[in-house]
């Protein structure tokens, strides 16, 4: 079959995926501390052939995303009046630590709440505790990389702010949380500065967005109609064999 039926197919579901991730990144326009993805594109099985004239050609099966890059560019930062809203005013992350898995991980939403926790003091006895957490179970770690006990909601707690030698492919999780991965090197203290009662908004910008789903339209658009040219064409060779 004409190898372009074969480009278009793998265009056309590139693309699929490009609209997914600006649609993700329209979804999460409110969405503080958020940061906006960019899909990356690589080309797919090129090589070169001999032409007839004994010129180099290339051929190939068109390009894949190969990765969707983070853009760690600094959002808006928007007072809430919030006591336990907080963001970072420069480089760095706030850590989160989930007991349940002993997993460490990294965001730039802080919206804190106090969550009532019971533990056993030196005595044995069980004793009733507020915690800064993301209210999903985790804690949020101070800069000496301990858990933060709050003794009323309008103290300013020593928050720690983290970063790494490089942000270049960190995991991204649930609730705008990421990992690092080996290439991230281990966490250093970041250099940000915590102001508390406000928030950082998402660096994603809207109309920026609609404009690549715009052109992730028109590109898929067109693949389609170079699969549906390449069907016709292989129709009409098939037909002069009969």
């Amino acid at each position: 079959m004409n190898l372009s039926f074969y480009s278009a197919a793998v265009g056309a579901e590139q693309q699929q995926q490009r609209l997914n991730v600006q649609s993700n990144n329209i979804a999460n326009i409110s969405t503080s501390g958020f940061k906006a993805q960019k899909p990356s594109f690589s080309t797919l099985m090129y090589g070169t052939i001999q032409g007839v004239n004994n010129e180099t050609l290339t051929r190939g099966t068109g390009a894949a995303v190969t990765m969707a890059d983070t853009d760690f560019e600094q959002g808006i930062i928007v007072p809430t009046q919030r006591a336990l809203d907080y963001a970072i005013d420069g480089d760095g992350f706030f850590a989160l630590y989930d007991p349940r898995t002993q997993q460490v991980s990294y965001t730039r939403d802080g919206s804190f709440i106090a969550s009532v926790v019971e533990r056993q003091n030196a005595a044995g006895e069980t004793e009733t505790v507020k915690m800064l957490s993301d209210g999903d179970g985790r804690f949020v770690l101070s800069n000496r990389g301990k858990t933060i006990e709050l003794t009323n909601e309008t103290e300013k707690p020593a928050i720690g702010v983290y970063t790494f030698a490089s942000k270049d492919g960190m995991q991204r999780l649930d609730a705008n949380r990421y990992v690092p991965v080996a290439k991230n090197g281990p966490a250093l203290f970041g250099t940000g500065t915590v102001v508390s009662g406000s928030l950082e908004q998402s660096n994603a910008d809207l109309g920026e967005q609609l404009v690549k789903v715009i052109e992730a339209q028109r590109s898929y658009s067109y693949a389609l109609k170079m699969v549906q040219t390449s069907d016709e064409i292989e129709s009409t060779v098939n037909a002069l064999r009969t």
